[in-house]
């Protein structure tokens, strides 16, 4: 992926009368990635995407895209590819005649128009079917049409405003991996907007996480997963344990935190902390231990089974722990005697490097 930025947020502040939708964005997209805009509804992730395309106008600060200003640009003239969740072909055209429509507009010559048109259709797979018309092609069709249109005449930028979620789940996740592979083979730069977790996380070279108007984080899929810096992006990206404490002691490795319910936990020294510090820490599911598991680990508590399901390739424990009684465990194995049942009293562990620690 080239280093180079391709489009730039600086200060940008979108507002609606009295209710501020956007809040002081500074966001830079790199040449070839793909970036997804997550968080859930009225975050201003859509908002954000909006404003690029130029359907909304800033209320202040400014964008760029490929360095120059586009604040006054009509979105025709922006250079940008738009692809809707409701697809947005014209129904009265074939397959062909909707990809040629962008090209025709830029008043390119026929043999050129022929050429894209029939290379859009390669790209996504839909040789066969150029003279039909939308309404006899399937909703994953049509939204390949949609893509194939998006890409044909080479914009800067190709912008996705959660353009799988009319689809059912099956053909979503295939949706994802050949959207994902298409991004591979044209290295066109896609900002992609979602309120799925999973599909940002799979999909994405880089996720900025979005809450009431302000970006929180913008990280590759791992380092959000793994290293959050904020309460609320924490508990949105996946699933986590949370406790709350205070920091008791610290040295230059490992810090000593007391749970408001009275647990000592040792952590990983992470922030600048301070005995008397309040923090949130967090936990992932997979990354608890029940059972002579936990033995080696650092932090290591007694638990009680309140439910325990099988899901095939793991088993889901809750767990009933002081200050947290719906402590959840996920492992995927078990020794010969299985998984605990409920009521069954357990030891939890996990490890100091294991803990994610947030300020409160």
């Amino acid at each position: 992926m080239a280093g180079d930025v391709v489009t730039r947020y600086e200060n940008v502040m979108k507002a609606y009368g009295g209710l501020t939708v956007v809040k002081n964005l500074n966001l830079e997209i790199k040449r070839g990635e793909f970036l997804s805009l997550l968080g859930p509804s009225g975050s201003g992730k859509t908002t954000t995407l909006m404003m690029l395309a130029g359907l909304q106008s800033p209320t202040s600060g400014r964008i760029l895209l490929e360095g120059t200003p586009i604040e006054g640009i009509p979105p025709h003239r922006r250079n940008i590819g738009v692809v809707f969740q409701n697809y947005a072909l014209f129904p009265h055209m074939t397959i062909s005649e909707n990809l040629a429509y962008p090209l025709k507009a830029r008043r390119m010559a026929k043999d050129e128009i022929r050429r894209r048109v029939r290379r859009g259709l390669e790209m996504v797979k839909l040789e066969a079917l150029g003279e039909r018309r939308p309404a006899e092609l399937s909703g994953g069709q049509q939204q390949r049409v949609a893509l194939a249109r998006a890409l044909v005449f080479e914009p800067s930028v190709v912008l996705l405003d959660e353009p799988l979620g009319a689809l059912d789940r099956q053909l979503r996740e295939t949706m994802q991996l050949e959207l994902k592979q298409l991004h591979r083979e044209t290295s066109v730069t896609m900002v992609y907007v979602t309120h799925d977790q999973g599909e940002a996380m799979t999909m994405s070279d880089r996720v900025a996480v979005f809450h009431e108007g302000e970006l929180l984080q913008c990280d590759a899929p791992k380092t959000l997963y793994d290293e959050p810096r904020s309460a609320f992006v924490a508990e949105f990206v996946g699933e986590n344990n949370r406790l709350a404490g205070t920091v008791v002691g610290t040295d230059t490795q490992w810090i000593k935190i007391r749970t408001d319910a009275g647990l000592l936990l040792t952590a990983r020294s992470q922030l600048d902390l301070r005995a008397g510090d309040a923090v949130l820490l967090y936990i992932r599911p997979e990354r608890a231990l029940v059972g002579a598991a936990a033995a080696a680990c650092d932090n290591r508590y007694e638990a009680r089974v309140v439910d325990s399901i099988f899901l095939g390739d793991h088993t889901r424990l809750r767990l009933d722990l002081p200050g947290q009684p719906n402590f959840t465990v996920k492992q995927n194995f078990f020794a010969d005697s299985g998984p605990p049942a409920a009521g069954d009293k357990v030891q939890l562990g996990w490890s100091a490097q294991a803990l994610q620690i947030v300020t409160a």
